[in-house]
Order: C-alpha cells, then structure tokens, then sequence
C-alpha cells in the first residue's frame, strides 16, 4: 500500500501545529502563566521552547520521514538488527489511546460550553451560578458521555475519509477560522477600558513577581510548558514526518510548527489578561479560570454572548484539531501493523476508543469515589499524570537516545542527514554537542522532576 502524502506543504504546517495547539495552550498556558508571575514566566518558556521544542520536533519528523513509517513499525525500519528499540513503540501506543481516553471529554466540555453560551445559557448568573453550571456538566453522567461520544465521531468521521480529503482539508480550514476567531477576540480584549494592565502583566517580565512566586518554580513550570505544548514523547509528530517528501529541510518546518504553536498560547494570554484585569479577575485563578472565571468575564462584557459563543468555538477548535491529529495516529497504528484499511481501522476505534473513554467521562459522577491521589482528584487526575509525567517525558528521552546513539541507536549521522535533507534552515555542526550530552540530561531533568513535585513536594 503506498504511503499517503500530504497535498501541501500549509496542510502539513497547519495539521501539525493543530496536533500541537490544543487546551494547553489556551487553558494551561494562560493559567500558569498567571500563577508564576505573568512575563518573566513567558520569557523562559519561550528559550526552553527554543532550546527544547523544536530539537525534540525535528527528531520526531526524522524518524517518521526516515522510515515512512508511524510509531508503531518507525523504530522496525530504522533500528539495528537485533535491537529492542520497537518496544518504545508499544508504550507510545498507548500513550495515544491515554491522551484520548480523557481529552475526548475535555474537548466534549468545550464544545458543551459553546452550546450553552450561543444559546443564551449563563446570561443573567452570577458567580456563583456559572460555577454551579460548570459542577452540574460534570455530575451529570449522561451529559459527560453524550459530548464526548459526539467528539469521538467527528474525529474518526474526518479521519476515515482519507488523509487529503479529510484530515488535512477539514484541519485546514478549522486552524484558518481558530486563528481568526482568536485574533478578533484579542482586539476586542485588548479595547476594553482596564486591558493595558493586562498586556503589561503578561508580556513585560517583571522579576519581583516571579521571585514572589518562586524563581525555581517559574523557571520548571516554563520548562515543563514548554516540554509538553508540541505534543511529544507519543509519536504525534512521527506520523506526520512519514507524509513528507523530501524537499523541505525538517528543522524549518518544526520551527514553524512550534512559532505556529506559540502564537496561538500567547494570543490567548492577550484574550484571558486584559480580560482579568479589566473585571478585576485574579489572573491566577488557576484551571477554573476558562470554565468559572471567563464566563463570568463574558456575561459583564457588552456583546459578551457574541465573544463567549466565539471563544469556546476557538477553544473546540483547538481541542478538536488535537483530537483528529492523534486520531489520525491511532489510525495508523492498525493500517501499519495489520495492513488494515483506513475506513477498517477508524471503524474498530470508534468503538474502542469510547469505551476506553467511560472511566474519565464517568470519573466526576459515576465513579467520583475513586481518588487516586487523595480528596479532590480524579481518573482524569490519574490518566493525565500518566502520560504527561511519565510516558510523556520517558518517550522523548527514547527518542533522543536513539537519533544520537550511533553504537545503540539509529545514530547521530543519520538522524541528521535526514533532518538536513531538502531546502531550508538546517541543522547547525556546532549544535551536535548540545543534542548529544545536553538535551538527553536535560528531558532526564524533567522526567524525574515530573515524578519527584508529584510525590515529594
């Protein structure tokens, strides 16, 4: 069967940089930033994103152009004879199928709250009602269920038509509309009277703040943010490397992804500041800020409905645009190590990835008893700290280790042969120190850091 391949090279852009802008960006990002300290923390999330993203992108894009294949075969074509690198495959599989099982539901709630925002649903509450709102979607099982089931469909529906007529055609013009959506509601934030202390909270890095928040706390979290917004350590990237040709160099187009990726987190830090402080709203509200806080914010801003509607419209973009990417993924798990079909393998996953789904959906109703880490967490609690502590982090040491090993792994020279390969900015000689004994250390760093702050600290 030969190898799907992109229509353009925008499609490959945009397809990539949906699978990385997501609820991290305009959920956690925003929210973190404003627990450390506003623009200092985006300062040093923007070197580690340098210093860490994009070397980390360009070696996933390798291995998937490299051997034209996902995750599941990538490290079967590329690996020495005899070497158990293919495992880390498995893992990554399920590290895909994990993301799923509770993102499916969050991207469900945002697509639930844009309903219940152009419908007219929080005009007229106060605080406190849009909080009781926000408790009653997740208590109500029936509720949680039918918004994810609904996201579930439109993910494989888009990805059974193909990877051209689908996939990269519906993303396309869903990141176009996410960007101008975002960019009018910036505007109309930024106008409001009150927005000006917003702006100079997040983008002028004032270092009494963050001293007040912890100079080490700022500089790991922005590491960490930094670490998990390109959606790495699964394979989410290798897969589409293996639609590339080989007339693009891949470390400009890992550069546009993470730039198309940053835009989109520091957009939505312009639409959630000025907003905080033009309402007077602490902008360290924390993960409630886009669930309780924002729609308060809406329902006191003229025309709120209007933004409201249009801004968790964005938000169900971008969580949707993360849900056909890896989607797209798990597909190809079944078409590379079975030769399924395309429309075969989206079948078979539209029933299990629903039902690998219930425990996250139910885990805020149904199954509320269980609390894996104590009062007040969740499966969700339990399924992200999973991924994003460990298989996360672990997945991009492996990746790391094997384009740099050159006795154990795919080796250093041939990771960068195919990195270089095609026109474009490439890969600097200088940098061949710094991705074979710096960057290994440093992705160690945050992989026991990850495990350490969730049991020691």
């Amino acid at each position: 069967m030969a190898r799907e391949k992109f229509k353009s090279r925008l499609g490959f852009i945009l397809l990539s940089a949906g699978c990385a802008i997501g609820i991290g960006n305009v959920w956690r990002f925003p929210y973190v930033a404003g627990e450390h300290g506003g623009g200092a923390f985006v300062l040093f999330y923007l070197f580690f994103l340098v210093i860490l993203g994009v070397p980390l992108t360009v070696m996933e894009f390798a291995i998937g152009r490299g051997s034209k294949k996902s995750i599941a075969r990538s490290y079967y074509v590329l690996e020495k004879k005899g070497q158990k690198w293919h495992w880390h495959g498995y893992v990554a599989m399920a590290g895909n199928f994990l993301l799923m099982m509770f993102y499916t539901s969050v991207a469900g709630w945002m697509l639930n709250y844009f309903y219940k925002m152009i419908t007219g649903e929080f005009v007229g509450t106060d605080s406190g009602g849009v909080a009781v709102k926000f408790d009653e979607m997740l208590s109500n099982p029936i509720e949680a269920v039918l918004w994810m089931l609904l996201i579930v469909v439109i993910g494989f529906l888009v990805c059974s038509i193909g990877l051209q007529k689908g996939v990269e055609r519906i993303t396309k013009v869903m990141m176009v509309l996410l960007l101008f959506i975002m960019v009018g509601i910036a505007i109309n934030c930024i106008l409001t009277p009150g927005g000006t202390e917003g702006l100079k909270f997040f983008l002028l890095p004032d270092f009494d703040r963050m001293y007040q928040s912890g100079v080490v706390d700022t500089i790991v979290a922005a590491m960490n943010q930094a670490f998990f917004t390109l959606s790495l350590g699964a394979g989410s990237m290798m897969i589409f490397g293996s639609y590339l040709d080989r007339d693009r160099s891949l470390v400009g187009e890992s550069i546009n992804v993470a730039a198309l990726d940053t835009f989109v987190a520091i957009v939505s830090g312009l639409i959630i500041f000025p907003s905080c402080f033009a309402f007077n709203v602490s902008p360290d509200s924390g993960p409630s800020l886009v669930f309780v806080t924002l729609p308060n914010i809406f329902n006191a801003m003229e025309g709120g409905q209007i933004w409201g509607g249009l801004f968790f419209l964005f938000m169900s973009f971008a969580a949707i645009s993360t849900v056909i990417a890896v989607f797209e993924n798990i597909i190809s798990f079944g078409m590379d190590l079975w030769n399924w079909s395309r429309k075969k393998s989206a079948a078979i996953n539209l029933v299990l990835v629903p039902v690998l789904s219930l425990p996250c959906a139910l885990g805020f109703n149904v199954f509320s008893g269980f609390k894996p880490f104590g009062e007040g967490s969740t499966v969700l609690d339990l399924e992200d700290f999973i991924l994003s502590s460990i298989i996360l982090p672990a997945g991009c040491l492996v990746c790391v280790l094997f384009c740099v090993s050159r006795r154990f792994g795919w080796g250093y020279d041939n990771f960068i042969k195919e990195a270089n390969t095609g026109k474009g900015i490439k890969m600097p000689k200088w940098v061949r120190g710094y991705l074979i004994y710096v960057l290994p250390v440093i992705v160690l760093i945050v992989f026991i850091q990850g495990l350490y702050s969730k049991f020691f600290m």
